[in-house]
């Protein structure tokens, strides 16, 4: 049997749950359903389980806008976030929309019938849906496997190898040397998460990263709520910490060499005396061409000044029975290697896209307001901010769903499709941002253009304008109707 809807959204974590939030709010009576891949709400959060995962945005921003944040902790960790999204789930039956173990193939929309046909895999079995509008949260990760470099000689090296995105549960690194290729996020939450149990835990880049220590705790957040309570105090914390990093952002683009020396003056008051700042903590891009990493209450600069954990800087030259040779000379002893390496990027998790039997080359597309694609009908998607917490642009994304859909149902509109017919719009990449896993498949994914309404906005403020406020009707969103006396898309 084939179940229709009048909303289908693929992905059940962060973004998918909150979009489901906003939409059952809005409209009780609109039929709404999450396809997921995994058995399990959370996304992101309940896939990876190295040690230490955590969020690298604080919680008054990576939270829900609809839904405090209420730990003290403003940097958490991926079990405690990962309860956030589940609570939030199960208290607005949104866990009772789900479809566990459902992987989403292909996606084709019928202009006659003003409908998608979605199919997906379950237990091995093909399953159908109908549905009139089509909301992917699915991210932009590749969830099946992560970016691993062909390291020299690695068949050769007897210990352990594992990658952060596949860890396994019965990993016993007690006493053990450990060596984590990487300098990323994941790699700077890694090495000091790891010296509990490790013998040493060594942090192997090939060149540095900017990295900042922030509190774990954000002390005015957590006074505002004893004084007002959660519910008033959580949107004057979210907005101070979106004027704090929107501040950060705007400083590094215009004085990166201010940021800059903030940043290294920072590191040397919390690294050891003598310590080779600018060789391990001196990256040759500008701040922001990159995403900057946070370590809470400087606890990879602890680790460092304790001794339990190093940086060293440095390429491979192969991997070798006991360890690692770099192209310096030097040797790296290690029994186990942990490959932080990066992850892939896979666009709509791979889902095929079809429009009137004619595939969509997301290449070609073009994304409206990031979040809708040229060319193809009812449809919208979410992708965060790469400057600032993720959850801040899937809200507004859900919220101008929301608007979009009012808009078709006061005016009987079946069809609402973004049109590029400006020749002046030339292309961008989708995502402006020199991270390799960004350069490594940003080929793949749709366009963005250089001017409004094609560009992919990274200011919250503006989108908050744009997508809370600003009109639907706007002359690049085209709308049609299958006939005169066509229904509402849902009640």
């Amino acid at each position: 049997m084939t179940e229709h809807l009048d909303v289908l959204i693929v992905g059940a974590g962060l973004s998918g749950v909150g979009a489901a939030h906003h939409l059952r709010t809005a409209f009780p009576r609109k039929t709404v359903a999450i396809l997921e891949a995994r058995d399990a709400i959370g996304g992101t959060w309940d896939l990876f389980r190295y040690p230490g995962v955590r969020s690298d945005s604080d919680m008054q921003t990576l939270g829900y806008r609809f839904r405090p944040w209420t730990s003290a902790k403003a940097i958490a960790d991926g079990p405690s976030i990962l309860r956030y999204v589940r609570d939030t789930a199960a208290e607005a039956g949104i866990d009772r929309l789900v479809r566990f173990g459902h992987k989403v193939v292909r996606a084709e929309w019928s202009t006659e019938d003003a409908l998608w046909t979605v199919e997906a895999v379950h237990d091995g079995t093909p399953v159908t849906f109908t549905a009139k509008f089509l909301y992917l949260c699915s991210g932009y990760y590749d969830y099946e496997s992560g970016h691993a470099p062909d390291f020299p000689g690695l068949e050769r090296f007897g210990g352990t190898v594992v990658h952060p995105q596949h860890w396994p549960s019965d990993l016993d690194y007690t006493g053990k040397k450990v060596v984590v290729i990487g300098s990323g996020a994941t790699a700077v939450t890694l090495v000091p998460a790891m010296t509990d149990r490790a013998a040493h835990v060594t942090m192997l880049q090939r060149s540095p990263t900017y990295i900042l220590s922030l509190p774990s705790e954000d002390a005015l957040a957590n006074r505002l709520r004893a004084l007002l309570g959660a519910r008033l105090a959580y949107p004057i914390a979210r907005w101070k910490n979106v004027a704090v990093s929107t501040l950060i952002y705007q400083l590094s683009r215009r004085r990166p060499g201010v940021v800059k020396a903030l940043i290294r003056r920072a590191a040397m008051k919390q690294l050891p005396p003598g310590y080779a700042v600018d060789t391990h903590f001196k990256p040759r891009y500008q701040p922001w061409d990159q995403r900057l990493c946070l370590v809470p209450d400087g606890d990879l600069f602890r680790a460092i000044r304790r001794g339990t954990a190093s940086v060293v800087t440095d390429r491979i030259a192969s991997f070798t029975e006991t360890g690692l040779r770099l192209e310096s000379g030097a040797e790296l002893d290690a029994d186990v290697v942990v490959t932080a390496t990066g992850l892939r990027l896979l666009a709509f998790g791979g889902i095929e896209l079809v429009v009137d039997g004619t595939p969509v080359k997301l290449p070609e597309t073009m994304a409206y307001k990031g979040m809708m694609l040229s060319g193809v009908p009812n449809f919208a998607f979410t992708i965060g901010y790469t400057n600032a917490s993720w959850t801040l642009k899937a809200d507004l994304v859900a919220e101008y769903v929301v608007r979009l859909l009012r808009h078709l149902d006061r005016h009987g509109y079946d069809r609402c499709v973004p049109v590029n017919d400006d020749p002046a719009v030339t292309e961008r990449p989708l995502l402006d941002f020199a991270a390799g896993y960004v350069l490594r498949s940003i080929d793949e994914f749709p366009k963005a253009g250089s001017r409004a309404p094609w560009q992919l906005g990274m200011s919250y403020a503006h989108d908050v304008v744009k997508l809370r406020h600003g009109r639907i009707d706007d002359g690049a969103l085209q709308f049609s109707r299958r006939t005169a006396g066509a229904g509402r898309l849902g009640a």
